[in-house]
Protein backbone atom coordinates (compact mmCIF):
# COMPACT_ATOMS: atom_id res chain seq x y z
CA UNK A 1 0.00 0.00 0.00
CA UNK A 2 1.46 3.67 -0.79
CA UNK A 3 0.54 6.42 1.68
CA UNK A 4 1.64 10.13 1.43
CA UNK A 5 2.60 11.58 5.14
CA UNK A 6 1.93 15.23 5.03
CA UNK A 7 3.24 16.90 8.39
CA UNK A 8 5.73 19.94 9.00
CA UNK A 9 7.63 17.74 12.22
CA UNK A 10 10.11 16.83 9.97
CA UNK A 11 11.51 14.15 13.22
CA UNK A 12 7.80 12.70 13.35
CA UNK A 13 7.03 12.85 9.43
CA UNK A 14 10.64 10.43 9.50
CA UNK A 15 9.52 8.18 12.28
CA UNK A 16 6.17 7.60 10.31
CA UNK A 17 7.41 6.78 7.49
CA UNK A 18 10.38 4.43 8.46
CA UNK A 19 7.57 2.48 10.69
CA UNK A 20 5.11 2.46 7.79
CA UNK A 21 7.93 1.10 5.43
CA UNK A 22 8.74 -1.32 8.20
CA UNK A 23 5.06 -2.28 7.93
CA UNK A 24 5.06 -2.70 4.09
CA UNK A 25 3.97 0.84 3.31
CA UNK A 26 5.82 2.61 0.27
CA UNK A 27 5.54 6.16 1.89
CA UNK A 28 6.39 9.77 0.55
CA UNK A 29 6.71 12.44 2.68
CA UNK A 30 5.65 16.19 2.34
CA UNK A 31 6.19 18.79 4.97
CA UNK A 32 4.25 21.35 3.88
CA UNK A 33 0.39 22.02 2.46
CA UNK A 34 0.96 22.84 -1.20
CA UNK A 35 3.21 20.29 -1.75
CA UNK A 36 1.25 17.61 -0.37
CA UNK A 37 -1.70 18.98 -2.22
CA UNK A 38 0.79 18.65 -5.43
CA UNK A 39 1.81 14.87 -4.26
CA UNK A 40 -2.36 14.45 -3.59
CA UNK A 41 -3.48 15.04 -7.12
CA UNK A 42 -0.29 13.70 -9.29
CA UNK A 43 0.00 10.50 -7.55
CA UNK A 44 -2.01 7.56 -6.60
CA UNK A 45 -2.31 6.44 -3.11
CA UNK A 46 -4.18 4.26 -1.26
CA UNK A 47 -4.56 6.48 1.78
CA UNK A 48 -3.31 9.68 2.90
CA UNK A 49 -2.14 10.95 6.52
CA UNK A 50 -2.78 14.66 7.19
CA UNK A 51 -2.00 16.80 9.60
CA UNK A 52 -3.91 20.13 10.17
CA UNK A 53 -1.34 22.72 11.25
CA UNK A 54 0.47 22.94 7.80
CA UNK A 55 2.70 25.97 6.38
CA UNK A 56 1.15 27.29 3.11
CA UNK A 57 -2.22 25.69 2.90
CA UNK A 58 -3.74 24.22 6.44
CA UNK A 59 -4.95 20.19 6.63
CA UNK A 60 -8.24 21.08 6.36
CA UNK A 61 -7.63 23.08 3.16
CA UNK A 62 -6.10 20.66 1.57
CA UNK A 63 -8.51 17.81 2.41
CA UNK A 64 -10.92 19.84 0.97
CA UNK A 65 -8.87 20.83 -2.40
CA UNK A 66 -9.04 16.60 -2.84
CA UNK A 67 -11.82 16.72 -2.40
CA UNK A 68 -13.03 18.94 -4.80
CA UNK A 69 -10.91 17.22 -7.32
CA UNK A 70 -12.99 14.06 -7.16
CA UNK A 71 -10.32 12.28 -5.62
CA UNK A 72 -11.92 9.41 -2.93
CA UNK A 73 -8.47 8.22 -1.41
CA UNK A 74 -9.01 7.82 2.51
CA UNK A 75 -7.85 10.81 4.58
CA UNK A 76 -6.55 9.99 8.13
CA UNK A 77 -6.12 13.34 9.86
CA UNK A 78 -3.79 14.26 12.39
CA UNK A 79 -5.74 16.42 14.86
CA UNK A 80 -4.70 18.40 18.51
CA UNK A 81 -5.15 16.48 21.63
CA UNK A 82 -8.94 16.60 23.14
CA UNK A 83 -10.02 18.82 20.18
CA UNK A 84 -13.66 17.42 19.35
CA UNK A 85 -14.03 21.57 16.85
CA UNK A 86 -10.82 19.90 15.47
CA UNK A 87 -11.73 16.30 14.71
CA UNK A 88 -15.75 17.99 13.56
CA UNK A 89 -13.84 20.13 10.94
CA UNK A 90 -11.72 16.83 9.87
CA UNK A 91 -14.88 14.95 8.70
CA UNK A 92 -16.76 18.04 7.52
CA UNK A 93 -13.96 19.02 5.07
CA UNK A 94 -13.67 15.28 3.50
CA UNK A 95 -11.53 13.12 5.81
CA UNK A 96 -12.45 9.83 6.79
CA UNK A 97 -10.74 9.14 9.94
CA UNK A 98 -9.28 11.16 12.63
CA UNK A 99 -5.99 10.75 15.21
CA UNK A 100 -5.24 12.96 18.75
CA UNK A 101 -2.07 13.93 19.17
CA UNK A 102 -0.27 12.23 20.53
CA UNK A 103 -0.90 9.42 19.02
CA UNK A 104 -0.63 5.32 19.17
CA UNK A 105 1.28 3.89 15.91
CA UNK A 106 0.05 1.10 16.82
CA UNK A 107 -3.81 2.74 16.16
CA UNK A 108 -2.39 4.67 13.66
CA UNK A 109 -1.33 1.51 11.57
CA UNK A 110 -4.69 -0.60 12.60
CA UNK A 111 -6.50 3.02 11.24
CA UNK A 112 -4.61 3.28 8.16
CA UNK A 113 -5.50 -0.56 7.28
CA UNK A 114 -9.22 -0.30 8.25
CA UNK A 115 -9.49 2.51 6.11
CA UNK A 116 -7.87 0.95 3.05
CA UNK A 117 -9.51 -2.41 3.50
CA UNK A 118 -12.86 -0.42 3.68
CA UNK A 119 -12.37 1.51 0.32
CA UNK A 120 -11.79 -2.08 -1.22
CA UNK A 121 -14.64 -3.15 -0.07
CA UNK A 122 -12.42 -5.98 2.42
CA UNK A 123 -14.45 -7.38 5.39
CA UNK A 124 -11.42 -9.71 6.44
CA UNK A 125 -7.81 -9.08 6.61
CA UNK A 126 -7.37 -12.34 4.93
CA UNK A 127 -6.84 -12.30 0.66
CA UNK A 128 -7.22 -15.92 -0.77
CA UNK A 129 -6.44 -15.96 -4.60
CA UNK A 130 -5.93 -19.92 -6.10
CA UNK A 131 -3.95 -21.61 -3.19
CA UNK A 132 -2.16 -18.39 -1.93
CA UNK A 133 -3.32 -16.67 1.42
CA UNK A 134 -2.50 -13.23 2.83
CA UNK A 135 -3.08 -11.94 6.01
CA UNK A 136 -2.56 -7.79 5.21
CA UNK A 137 -2.67 -7.18 9.01
CA UNK A 138 -0.01 -9.80 9.98
CA UNK A 139 1.81 -9.66 6.82
CA UNK A 140 2.43 -13.16 6.48
CA UNK A 141 1.34 -15.27 3.76
CA UNK A 142 0.40 -18.90 3.42
CA UNK A 143 0.09 -21.51 0.55
CA UNK A 144 -2.20 -23.99 1.30
CA UNK A 145 -0.75 -24.93 4.94
CA UNK A 146 2.70 -23.84 4.40
CA UNK A 147 4.07 -20.91 5.40
CA UNK A 148 6.11 -18.57 2.78
CA UNK A 149 8.90 -16.14 4.17
CA UNK A 150 8.48 -12.72 1.75
CA UNK A 151 10.72 -9.73 2.21
CA UNK A 152 8.79 -6.60 2.83
CA UNK A 153 8.96 -5.55 -0.90
CA UNK A 154 8.02 -9.06 -2.22
CA UNK A 155 4.59 -9.04 0.10
CA UNK A 156 3.88 -5.41 -1.22
CA UNK A 157 4.31 -6.29 -4.88
CA UNK A 158 2.02 -9.22 -4.38
CA UNK A 159 -0.52 -7.49 -2.23
CA UNK A 160 -0.50 -5.04 -4.95
CA UNK A 161 -0.73 -7.85 -7.92
CA UNK A 162 -3.72 -9.50 -5.81
CA UNK A 163 -5.54 -6.16 -5.45
CA UNK A 164 -5.47 -6.17 -9.49
CA UNK A 165 -6.10 -9.81 -9.65
CA UNK A 166 -6.61 -10.78 -13.25
CA UNK A 167 -5.47 -7.34 -14.85
CA UNK A 168 -2.86 -7.33 -17.04
CA UNK A 169 -0.37 -4.78 -14.62
CA UNK A 170 2.72 -3.19 -16.51
CA UNK A 171 5.71 -2.66 -13.96
CA UNK A 172 5.91 0.72 -14.06
CA UNK A 173 2.54 0.38 -12.18
CA UNK A 174 4.46 -1.62 -9.69
CA UNK A 175 7.24 0.61 -9.63
CA UNK A 176 4.72 3.75 -9.15
CA UNK A 177 3.11 1.52 -6.37
CA UNK A 178 5.52 -0.13 -4.02
CA UNK A 179 9.11 1.62 -4.87
CA UNK A 180 9.10 5.31 -3.56
CA UNK A 181 8.75 8.06 -5.98
CA UNK A 182 12.43 9.20 -5.83
CA UNK A 183 13.55 5.81 -7.53
CA UNK A 184 14.78 6.52 -10.72
CA UNK A 185 16.73 2.81 -10.92
CA UNK A 186 15.80 0.31 -13.79
CA UNK A 187 12.54 -1.34 -14.32
CA UNK A 188 14.20 -4.59 -14.20
CA UNK A 189 14.41 -4.66 -10.56
CA UNK A 190 10.65 -5.25 -10.75
CA UNK A 191 11.35 -8.83 -12.50
CA UNK A 192 14.39 -9.63 -10.03
CA UNK A 193 11.80 -9.53 -7.08
CA UNK A 194 8.95 -11.15 -8.63
CA UNK A 195 11.41 -13.97 -9.88
CA UNK A 196 12.06 -14.12 -6.07
CA UNK A 197 8.49 -14.64 -5.52
CA UNK A 198 7.64 -17.17 -7.89
CA UNK A 199 10.63 -19.01 -6.29
CA UNK A 200 9.11 -18.83 -2.75
CA UNK A 201 5.36 -19.62 -3.86
CA UNK A 202 6.13 -22.28 -5.85
CA UNK A 203 2.96 -22.28 -7.49
CA UNK A 204 2.10 -20.96 -11.00
CA UNK A 205 0.22 -18.17 -9.79
CA UNK A 206 1.82 -14.95 -11.52
CA UNK A 207 1.75 -14.94 -15.19
CA UNK A 208 4.32 -13.17 -17.60
CA UNK A 209 2.61 -10.81 -20.30
CA UNK A 210 5.02 -10.21 -23.12
CA UNK A 211 5.61 -6.45 -23.39
CA UNK A 212 2.79 -5.63 -20.65
CA UNK A 213 3.64 -6.87 -17.51
CA UNK A 214 2.22 -9.41 -14.86
CA UNK A 215 -1.15 -11.14 -13.75
CA UNK A 216 -2.12 -12.73 -10.86
CA UNK A 217 -4.50 -15.53 -12.16
CA UNK A 218 -7.86 -15.14 -10.02
CA UNK A 219 -9.05 -18.63 -10.85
Amino acid sequence: MRVLVVDDEVRLAAALRRGLEAEGFTVDVSHDGNDGLWHATEHVYDAIVLDIMLPGLNGYRVCAAIRERGITTPILMLTAKDGEFDEAEALDTGADDFLSKPFSYVVLVARLRALVRRTRGQVSNDVVVGPVRLNLASRRCFVGEREVTLTTREFAIFEYLVSRVDEVVPKRDILANVWEDTYDGPENVVEVHVHALRRKLEVDIIETIRGGGYRVKGA
